[in-house]
């Protein structure tokens, strides 16, 4: 029986004997389209060559291209776990001819491949075509011996594939295989066609015509060939298995779950271990693809599949985090196939680890929530549907484990009120989500490339040269001239300034014509390699021919460069200090500073901080030459060199090597970079971190300074430390103790006053004696308005006033800097009755505030009216009444 691993290289080594060239699967993240979240499907990363935007590196290839199905129009992730072949990831095998064979040579392949190779009997088989697809249908009769009634004629848009609603399409044929009688279900087309008995593996699509947006098609040309075929439903078959879930791969993660767990997978906790394995490689996948975490875009889906796996982790009774620790399984089985995965695993394992651990607080905090939600209500009540949504969307609970918390109190969920909340928040995410954000004028410049080539840059060598202007674009359209006064785009045959990328921004300066100038104010990438300079023309007028001199800004270059090749040298000192699970999340650098952002867990310590700057300041001192080297990407990763993960390489990279390690032999650092560097380590001079933060869970950022940017900025520092030291009258040396003596009699005047107050208000104030104690709807009821007590001082006093009211409520307004805090309280039996969240968002809300919150017996809000203070109070006192 062949492992899903044996069957993918089978695919591929097939394909291979027949001349196809085999690529790489792309990233998750779509490099050229700006319409998708994720690759969804095995040909989205050949949409341009379909559409004859980009010209395809060979004639005929094949692949197998990872996908992700989890957001937006096509999203499974609510049925993952519960079917036999829903997923979030999955790969697909297909092969690709672009104007190469078409219909005959794609049915043969397949044909042979299936029948031969995979040894798949054509009685068990059977195909679909469209229903005025004669020619398909004649080849399957021709080349597999099928009779008619194995050629099902499908009259509907499932045999009929196209890009969209204008562009390439044309007719398809499924492959089908017959699992047998034992599964209910009937043959494509039929009225039970939706059963488990006939499943389709295989699609071959054939692109024959263009269709135009007044709905006309045309013959294209060249027609073309895309094919998908799921590799998880091919192993099941070739297993002889009816469930995904039931192939090795999944056995495997499935087993790692249950042996982590101890709980065996049967009956309700079989779902529980196909979402933990499913979503474990989803996200290990996205991890290694260079996605984060995050409340937005794909950062937002990836952490809705993560907590999903981990709240079926908590439903299995996983005390500690769960998916980090079966990360190196799916490594161990996957690995060799995508090397991606071996090269992030410590981060893909620290960044499970930590969001793990999050969610387990935010899963308390939910069940706080519900608590709340729930306090107020007795046997026969119902949960709102905004709530029930709220602990879905933010907390991850989904709506059957709502239900099982509060089915124990009698209490039901509105269910018209959470899937009208479910409905909007679909339609918002609809909206939301807009891709990876690339420009969808990217297809013009495609174009431009196509006709033009790549731009040849020199700006390795020299910061000067002579190119000629290729074009110019003003607004979306090509135009022949542009005078003073006007902002265009240009394109040149070659140039020495560096187009933004890697993180690097562009490069500025200046371009001189014959009779003319123009200021350079930034240099874009465009189509891969297409150079593209936005001009401000300043004098004269240029036109498309003319012969230019460009000259970059070299003083903003030798700041850039020193910034980036630091950049580079902070990277691996955050790997030497922090740990291997440090990866690069970003960076800018620019002729003003460098910023770099990476994954790690939490903030920096002053020590650590300290010898990362003291590592990279050493390298720097080193002055070693830097080296570039051009190599194949497999060639300089295996040779040790750090990749991004996510990022597409082309055949050949630039790999910069700076420094000597500072313990034992080889580099300090080696990376794929195709920017622009110093020639020497000592180049940069002087390094100096002057800020460290988070930008996200988990994403923290280093922002420095080099050269002479860094010195400026340690004198600027040294001045103030010699102002404070002029002003308090004492060494340099001993500012720090002097500010340190300082603030500690700030804090115990602050803790006498606060003390002052307290008893101030326990006396009742201003010698009133102490407050009084009324009686509202049968409670005891101490309301007191106190003036100059901020929001932090009521708590504790009203801790004390628990002492004189034992059972019944607390109600306090502070008032301070003209705005007003309440604090509740609810002690005793008062408790069964009202809650403090409530009796304090009345208040505020009199007051003109927004809300309050806390717990049953305890709330605090805030309102910026402190003049209101009397009618908040009254607010209370309504309430209870």
């Amino acid at each position: 029986m062949p492992s899903l691993n044996e069957i993918r290289s089978t695919f591929l080594d097939y394909f291979k004997a027949g001349q196809h060239q085999i690529l790489p699967s792309a990233p998750l993240v779509p490099q050229n389209d700006p319409t998708l979240l994720f690759v969804n499907a095995g040909m989205v990363p050949f949409k341009n060559y379909f559409t004859g935007a980009e010209t395809a590196p060979a004639p005929r290839v094949a692949t197998a291209q990872k996908c992700v199905r989890a957001g937006g129009k096509h999203n499974d992730l609510d049925n993952v776990g519960y079917t036999a072949r829903h997923h979030t990831f999955f790969e697909m095998l297909g092969n690709f001819s672009f104007g190469d064979y078409f219909k005959e040579g794609a049915i043969e392949a397949a044909w042979k491949l299936i029948n031969g190779e995979f040894g798949l009997s054509k009685d068990k088989l059977l195909v679909t075509v469209y229903h005025t697809d004669n020619e398909a249908a004649d080849l399957w009769k021709k080349i597999a011996g099928f009779t008619d009634d194995r050629i099902i004629r499908i009259a509907t848009s499932d045999n009929f594939w196209s890009m969209g609603d204008t562009g390439p399409c044309g007719p398809c044929s499924e492959i089908f295989i017959d699992q047998g009688p034992s599964l209910a279900g009937g043959p494509p087309g039929s009225p039970d066609e939706d059963g488990d008995r006939f499943l389709e593996f295989w699609n071959l699509v054939f692109m024959q015509f263009e269709r135009f947006a007044d709905g006309t098609e045309r013959p294209l040309p060249k027609p073309q060939i895309d094919t998908g075929m799921g590799l998880e439903r091919i192993t099941a078959i070739l297993q002889g298995v009816h469930s995904n879930y039931d192939t090795d791969l999944f056995r495997t993660l499935i087993a790692a779950s249950v042996d982590a767990t101890g709980v065996k997978a049967e009956g309700k906790a079989q779902p529980s271990h196909r979402v933990i394995a499913d979503h474990l490689r989803s996200t290990s996948f996205l991890i290694a693809d260079g996605v984060s975490p995050s409340n937005e875009g794909r950062g937002y889906v990836l952490r809705r599949i993560m907590r999903r796996a981990m709240r079926h982790a908590h439903l299995l009774g996983a005390e500690e985090p769960l998916m980090h620790r079966l990360a190196p399984v799916l490594v161990a089985e996957m690995g060799d196939a995508y090397p991606e995965l071996r090269r992030a695993e410590p981060v893909i394992v620290e960044t499970l680890r930590q969001e793990e651990e999050r969610f387990r607080r935010t899963l308390g905090r939910g069940m706080t929530l519900l608590d709340e939600a729930t306090a107020g209500l007795s046997e026969g009540g119902v949960l709102s549907g905004e709530t029930a949504f709220k602990l879905y969307d933010t907390y991850g609970f989904p709506l059957d484990l709502t239900q099982d918390a509060v089915r124990a109190k009698g209490i039901t969920v509105d269910l018209d009120g959470f899937d009208t909340a479910m409905a909007r928040q679909k339609e918002q995410a609809r909206e939301a989500w807009t891709g990876s954000g690339q420009s969808a004028a990217a297809g013009e410049w495609f174009a431009i490339r196509e006709r033009l080539g790549a731009t040849d840059f020199n700006g390795y060598e020299t910061v000067e040269a002579t190119g000629q202007l290729l074009t110019l674009v003003s607004g979306a359209a090509e135009v022949g001239e542009a005078g003073a006064g006007e902002t265009v785009f240009a394109v040149f045959d070659r140039t020495p300034f560096y187009a933004e990328s890697g993180g690097q921004a562009g490069d500025t300066g200046e371009v001189e014509w014959d009779g003319g100038k123009a200021k350079v104010l930034d240099t874009q990438k465009q189509a891969g390699d297409l150079f593209v300079h936005e001009l401000e023309i300043t004098e004269g007028v240029l036109k498309v021919g003319a012969r230019a001199r460009l000259a970059v800004d070299a003083d903003r270059r030798l700041t850039t460069r020193s910034n980036h090749s630091a950049a580079h040298l902070v990277h691996a000192a955050l790997r030497n200090v922090l740990g291997p699970h440090v990866a690069q999340k970003g960076q800018l650098v620019d002729g003003e500073r460098m910023r770099f952002d990476f994954s790690h867990g939490g903030p920096l310590t002053p020590a650590e901080l300290d010898a990362i700057e003291a590592e990279v300041n050493a390298v720097i001192r080193q002055n070693i030459p830097a080296e570039t080297k051009e190599m194949a990407p497999d060639e300089a990763i295996e040779a040790g060199a750090i990749a991004l993960f996510g990022e597409k390489y082309g055949d050949k990279v630039r790999v910069l090597t700076l420094g000597h390690a500072l313990e034992g032999d080889g580099a300090y650092s080696v990376e794929l970079c195709g920017g622009t560097h110093v020639a020497r380590t000592g180049d940069i001079a002087l390094f100096k971190i002057i800020s460290e933060g988070g930008v996200a869970a988990g994403i923290r950022r280093i922002e420095a300074l080099t050269g002479e940017a860094a010195r400026r900025w340690l004198l600027e520092q040294a001045s103030v430390a010699k102002a404070l030291a002029d002003q308090f009258k004492t060494p340099v040396a001993e500012v720090l103790a002097r500010v340190d003596a300082l603030d500690a009699q700030r804090r115990k005047l602050e803790k006498e006053l606060a003390e002052a107050k307290r008893q101030l208000a326990m006396g009742g104030g201003s010698g009133g004696g102490a407050p009084a104690i009324e009686e509202i709807g049968g409670v005891q009821v101490l309301a007191r308005v106190m003036d100059g007590v901020g929001g932090k001082d009521l708590r504790p006093i009203a801790e004390e006033f628990k002492k004189q009211v034992t059972d019944g409520v607390i109600a306090l307004v502070g008032v301070a800097d003209g705005k007003a805090a309440v604090t509740v309280a609810v002690t005793g039996a008062a408790g069964g009755r009202f809650s403090a969240v409530d009796l304090a968002r009345a208040a505020v809300t009199a007051m003109g505030g927004q809300g309050a919150g806390g717990k049953p017996d305890f709330a605090q809000g805030g309102a910026p009216d402190g003049a209101k203070a009397d009618e908040g109070l009254a607010a209370i006192k309504a309430a209870l009444a």
